[in-house]
């Protein structure tokens, strides 16, 4: 038998932001999710439904929380992944926001989207507004 360790399941990722009302605006607003009553810890913090059981938790820290230093979006680094039902309404919705892959590579709203993948299903990517990448991708 494995050890519990060895088969447990997703439940949460937790990032690190600047501003805890702009990525509520960002999390709730922009992508959907459903935020979520969070414990009193003592830090601020938010806590997201991303579906399927999953949590999306930010926090600011008094100091300086972001690790990101790469001045445009690269697809290869560490990110979250959102599975969506319809591969198209996502870019439509993003482009909505004002996304859009026409911007500089290294405009905060810059969107990279890949039909023809590596992986054999369609991606796209946009930054949060830490400049943490997230990546949104559906059945082929």
């Amino acid at each position: 038998m494995k050890p519990a360790t060895a088969s447990g399941v997703f439940h949460h990722a937790q990032i690190t932001v600047a501003d805890i009302e702009r990525s509520r605006q960002f999390y709730v607003g922009v992508l959907g999710f459903d935020e979520m009553p969070r414990p009193s810890f003592p830090f601020p913090g938010a806590w997201f439904a991303m579906g399927g059981g999953h949590e999306l938790h930010v926090v600011t820290i008094p100091f300086e929380p972001l690790w990101r230093s790469a001045d445009k979006l690269q697809i290869f680094e560490t990110h979250l992944a959102l599975r969506v039902p319809s591969f198209e309404a996502a870019v439509t919705h993003l482009r909505e926001q004002g996304y859009d892959e026409a911007l500089p590579d290294n405009h905060p709203r810059k969107l990279v989207v890949r039909y023809d993948s590596p992986t054999g299903y369609p991606q796209a990517y946009i930054l949060d507004p830490d400049g943490h990448l997230i990546e949104f991708n559906s059945q082929a």
